[in-house]
């Protein structure tokens, strides 16, 4: 069976104010989400993203070509639903943040990874009194207890649609610190993606690039930087 997907119908998509925030019409009529909900977010830049989206549409709509909408979607059906939870899943990052586990050789490797994370690490540690135990190798580090309460703490402050953005820089990074100091402007998102590509850029300097590893670290670094510009986009001050 051929399964019916739906097909452009409006002319025009533009932004509207209403209570909670900003809209998005399409010859106005509002937007929902898949849930049926009202698509609200709280600014005006992130629903002019949602927009240009939907105007750029032909013939079937193709929801992988809507990131800004995908997003915001799932800020208001899944994260708003279940806020707790998520910020309880990235906290824990914070217990086993990629910054946290070094290697014992080769020494090039080690001063890198000394060189880019050492600084990030006590920075949170400045910032947020927060400091992250570091281990060679891979078995679990202990972290303090008071430290990642701080950490789930400044998780809960966050937005949905904040919280959105800042999920995937964690998940596609593998780091809490990382993407904190995105959010909080001590890293630029370019900066941040490198730093978590320090063992893997490492591995290519020695060994070559593998095309398929290749394809799949732009993919990955496209949506790290989409993050970034959704977490920007949907903060108000």
């Amino acid at each position: 069976m051929t399964m019916w997907k739906a097909k452009r119908f409006w002319k025009e998509a533009t932004v509207a104010e209403v209570e909670g925030g900003w809209t998005v019409q399409l010859d106005g009529r509002p937007v929902k989400t898949p849930a049926k909900t009202l698509l609200v977010v709280p600014t005006r830049a992130l629903a002019e993203a949602i927009a240009v989206e939907w105007d750029a549409q032909e013939g079937e709509i193709d929801p992988n070509q809507m990131p800004y909408t995908r997003a915001a979607n799932s800020a208001l059906d899944k994260v708003t639903v279940q806020f707790d939870e998520v910020a309880d899943m990235l906290a824990a990052y914070g217990g086993s943040d990629l910054l946290c586990y070094r290697a014992d050789s080769p020494e090039g490797l080690c001063a890198r990874q000394a060189s880019g994370w050492d600084p990030i690490l006590d920075w949170l540690h400045s910032t947020h009194g927060v400091r992250l135990n570091k281990i060679a190798g891979v078995m679990p580090v202990a972290q303090d207890e008071a430290g990642q309460v701080t950490l789930r703490q400044r998780v809960g402050k966050l937005s949905a649609f904040e919280m959105a953005g800042f999920h995937d820089l964690v998940t596609i990074s593998g780091s809490f610190a990382l993407a904190l100091a995105v959010i909080e402007n001590r890293l630029q998102p370019e900066e941040a993606w490198e730093l978590s590509r320090i063992d893997e850029n490492w591995q290519i300097e020695q060994w070559g690039a593998d095309e398929e590893a290749t394809e799949l670290a732009e993919y990955k670094k496209a949506a790290f930087l989409l993050a970034a510009d959704l977490y920007a986009k949907a903060y108000v001050a």
